[in-house]
């Protein structure tokens, strides 16, 4: 069954990490069957704390969503989202 993994950036720290972030972290979804939904577009928060923006991004399975997430080259470009911003990440399964 595919499944989503969601990115909600909850605070911006340090843009030039987000810039290495972003420049490694497109090309870790290689080999991955990862196909982007959204990134960063027009969005608006319903319920709860307002968020920066938000990534989804479809795979097969949530397997092949962890695969990538913990593969060496998104291992990589994670660490420096971790320095320059503050997310909420989950994978959820589709109908």
């Amino acid at each position: 069954m595919a499944a989503y993994i969601v990115f909600t950036r909850e605070r911006l720290r340090d843009q030039a990490a987000m810039d290495a972030y972003s420049a490694k972290a497109g090309p870790s979804l290689a080999g991955h069957e990862g196909k982007p939904h959204a990134y960063y577009g027009k969005h608006e928060t319903l319920e709860g704390a307002p968020i920066d923006g938000a990534v989804i991004i479809e795979f097969p399975s949530i397997d092949a969503a962890k695969a990538w997430y913990d593969s060496p080259a998104y291992t990589e470009a994670r660490a420096h989202r971790f320095q320059g911003a503050d997310y909420r990440v989950f994978i959820t399964e589709t109908l």
